[in-house]
């Protein structure tokens, strides 16, 4: 066989590899979701797959989503922001209080308060201000300072916990706006929970931005080689800091649905919201190395540790073993991707 022969053999099976990679890659995880519905389903149909469940699935998630959401984003830059859980602490307590503040309640009131729709307006930009300006703080230390996000985050995510504490003296705020409570957390438009509906609101206009727009393309850009778009005429730096500012903004609004559903800020709850994130956005098919990913993967993989607990405290199996199983898909899914960079190199 002549030298041209053999290269175009080898081409041809490289490509069909890469092609039967790539479809493991986006599709397997998908298939891991329909597989865990179907088997939890078949257990327990009548628990599993009642209305109800199906609804506290879906509220469940949304929070996560929204954090996911902008975590994405970052993670397509090959940034990580390990602070998200605790900005959307700070971002709560600084919303609660300035809602309480303005409701004329005094400071040690528990339950709702009767304060109207232009405070709970207030709150909401308060605490979206709040995500945004940690956001920012991120994106100028990561893109001017040129300190690893790694370090930039880990050491904000300290700052911005500590801040909350400071601010109420480590005693959660317990006074929400009644109408912000029945209304968002509690509220339903045409049998949909709000707060499902902000969630969704928030993946279709992201997933738009990400994937329609220049700024989207500049985000991927600046994730697959941050020298080259500069040369190409990107501006990086206040791309950067743009992404980590939405990411900011997407904890606030975060924390705006964990205080119109649990009625109260909940400083120590969410200590592990930036695993949650980051493992929901892998999972997702986007990249740690950065420049691949979609809002829709992470989408699927946030319902893979909420499905998981769910079926698991339906089938009486100690949660515990969720931390397990997703470590492993975890590890799995970094394995993939990792194969995909390695077949996509020797191509």
């Amino acid at each position: 066989m002549s030298e041209q022969a053999t290269n175009l053999v080898y081409h041809d099976r490289a490509s069909l590899e890469e092609r039967l990679l790539n479809l493991l890659a986006t599709g397997w995880i998908f298939l891991l979701l329909l597989v865990l519905v179907a088997v939890f389903y078949a257990l327990r149909p009548e628990q599993f797959g009642s209305a109800y469940n199906i609804q506290q699935l879906a509220i469940n998630a949304a929070i996560f989503m929204v954090l996911a959401v902008g975590q994405t984003y970052v993670i397509i830059t090959a940034g990580i922001d390990l602070s998200v859980g605790s900005v959307l602490v700070f971002a709560s307590v600084v919303s609660a209080k300035v809602m309480l503040f303005l409701s004329g309640e005094p400071g040690t009131t528990f339950g709702t308060t009767e304060a109207g729709w232009g405070i709970v307006a207030v709150g909401v930009l308060t605490a979206l201000a709040a995500g945004a300006a940690w956001g920012a703080l991120n994106g100028a230390l990561v893109a001017y300072a040129r300190i690893p996000a790694l370090i930039v985050t880990l050491g904000t995510m300290g700052m911005a916990l500590g801040f909350a504490q400071i601010i109420t003296g480590g005693v959660d705020v317990r006074a929400m706006p009644e109408r912000m409570v029945t209304h968002i957390g509690s509220g339903e438009l045409l049998g949909i929970p709000v707060l499902v509906l902000i969630a969704t609101a928030t993946v279709i206009v992201a997933g738009i931005m990400l994937h329609l727009t220049r700024f989207g393309l500049h985000v991927y850009a600046v994730g697959s080689n941050e020298e080259a778009g500069r040369r190409s005429g990107i501006r990086v730096h206040r791309r950067l800091v743009a992404v980590y500012t939405l990411c900011g903004m997407t904890a606030g609004l975060a924390a705006v649905m964990a205080n119109a559903r649990f009625g109260t800020t909940t400083i120590g709850g969410h200590v592990m919201a930036n695993l949650t994130t980051i493992s929901a956005v892998v999972l997702g098919g986007t990249s740690l190395f950065g420049g691949k990913g979609s809002v829709f993967g992470t989408v699927v993989g946030v319902f893979i540790p909420i499905i998981l607990l769910n079926g698991f405290v339906i089938l009486g199996i100690p949660p515990f073993w969720q931390t397990v199983a997703m470590g492993a898909v975890l590890i799995a899914a970094v394995w993939v991707d990792q194969l995909k960079r390695r077949l996509r190199k020797r191509s």
